[in-house]
This record gives structure tokens, sequence and C-alpha cells, in this order.
């Protein structure tokens, strides 16, 4: 068993498909194929499911993955260890949602390469799911998220609770409301982002402790279209307290909501075996001294 085996084989496991996997370990189908049958042949178990054009974990593969994906986050923290140069010349791999990335990152990367010149910063912005994934195997050193993290192996702490205000479009007919509460807007139409963001769901939640489900008029996989499309007078929407901040042409278009107001958890999140190198400790603490605007 080796580790480009096991790099393969994770890759197959979490995207389902052998040509996809391919493209990620940067290595081509045919001999990614023969090192799977390699592995299974050494195991003496079939790993894999084959279903057309994807593929699925069998028992034994489900097996392996765990343990696989243990083994390749420890190997990534030996590199670490050892390539990391105490004085802050090191590498770190950042990940956040969508929903975060644009508008608390820039503010933390500038602080952070200003007091680590020669590190190098790469910043992946990705949906929960796939983040989650990528802070188990390793690819990934710290995430930014909203609650839950339903993943035991990883380490989450809240850094703040954010508030979701209402974004009504100009001259709607709640604007002039002296106070607008969660059942004054079931029946408005919302522009919501797609499901694969934690977000939506969010949004769904707390229409949904307030007994009513939101009609969507329309879904955008990007939170800057869902604000356009409201401005627009498409529906309503709740947007974070940070993409507020930053809308300063519309700023008349927001509203804060009557208690208890919707809200969202902020958390930072890492593999709770990952090593700690001093770049990642200085990152972690510089999103710990994060003071949000509202």
């Amino acid at each position: 068993m080796e580790l480009h085996q096991l790099e393969y084989f994770v890759a197959v496991a979490e995207l389902g498909s052998f040509t996809r996997a391919a493209e990620r370990c940067l290595v081509a189908q045919p001999s990614l194929s023969q090192q799977i049958i390699k592995l299974e042949k050494e195991l003496k178990h079939p790993l894999f499911e084959r279903l057309g054009k994807s593929v699925k974990l069998t028992q034994a593969g489900r097996d392996l993955y765990e343990r696989a994906t243990e083994i390749l986050s420890s190997v990534e923290d030996a590199k670490r260890l050892v390539l990391h140069d105490q004085e802050g010349r090191g590498r770190l791999v950042v990940g956040a949602i969508p929903t975060i990335a644009p508008y608390l990152l820039p503010q933390i990367a500038d602080a952070f390469l200003r007091k680590f010149p020669q590190a190098e910063l790469e910043i992946t912005e990705d949906v929960t799911e796939q983040l989650v994934r990528a802070v188990g195997d390793g690819r990934i050193d710290v995430a930014i998220m909203a609650l839950p993290i339903p993943q035991p192996q990883l380490e989450a702490e809240k850094l703040f609770d954010e508030e979701l205000f209402l974004m009504l479009p100009p001259e709607h007919r709640l604007a002039s409301e002296a106070e607008v509460t969660m059942e004054m807007i079931r029946d408005e139409p919302f522009v919501l982002l797609h499901e694969t963001h934690c977000l939506g769901d969010q949004i769904v939640s707390v229409c949904q402790q307030h007994s009513f489900h939101p009609a969507p008029t329309c879904r955008s996989s990007q939170l800057l279209t869902v604000q356009q499309l409201v401005a627009l007078g498409q529906g309503i929407s709740l947007i974070p307290a940070m993409a507020k901040v930053t809308d300063e042409q519309r700023s008349d278009c927001y509203r804060s909501l009557a208690d208890p107001k919707p809200m969202r958890s902020i958390a930072i999140v890492w593999g709770k075996k990952r090593y700690m190198s001093p770049v990642m400790q200085s990152f972690i603490d510089l999103l710990r001294d994060y003071q949000p605007l509202s």
C-alpha cells in the first residue's frame, strides 16, 4: 500500500468518479484506475462498486476511507513540521464559505501578510460540505464557516454571532413600518441562495421556526446576485451583517427584524490532530481578535 494509492482512492471516494479524481490528482485516468485495482488486489477486497460512469464505496471501501484520510492528514502534518520555518516562512491554506470569504478574509489576510511577509497564503472558497472534507484530509489547514459542523474529527471554535438583516426592495410596503416581524414577511416572495449553500438552508430553517416556508422566486449561487435581485424588486431576503455593511449603495434597504433576531454563528475549524504551525496559530489569533461590524 503506497501513499499515492491512498490519495487516488480518497479522491475517487469523494468525487464519485475516476475521471474527476484523475483531474484532481493530475494523473492520467488509466494510471489512476490501475493503481486502484492494484490496491484492491493487495487488500483482497473490492473498494468500489462500479455503476456505469459513477462509483460507490463498498463496505471495505468505507472502512478504508476513514483510515486513509487520517493517514494522509498525518503525512501533510509531517511535511509541515519539517518544512515550516519557525520564523514565518510557512504556507497556509485557508478555506471559507462564499458568504464569508469576500467580507472577512481580505482584512484578516492583509493583517496576516503584514506580520508574515515571507509566508504564502492560499485562500479557497467553497461550500461547507467540500470544506469539511478538505480540512479533514489535510488539503486545507483551517476554514471559516457557519455552525453547526457535524464532523467529530474536526475542532470548531465559535468566533462570533452575526445578525441576518431583512433586505427589502426600495419603497417596499414594509419599509415604513416601525417594526418588522417574521410574521409580517411570511407571504413575501424570497430570493435565496442555492441549497448547496448553508446560508440558504439557515434562512429556510429560520422561516420554518416561525411556521412558514419561504417561497423563492429565484435562487442564485452568489450572495451579491441575491442582493441585486432584491434591489430590483424580485423579492426579499435575509442578508448577513458583513454583506450588509459593504452594501453602502443600498443602505436604506436593510432592516433589523424584531426579537428574536435571526442569527448565524461563525466558527473557525481545523483538524483535531493538525499540527499547529506558528503561521497557522497566528492566523487563528487574528480571527479571534476580529470585531465584526453591523
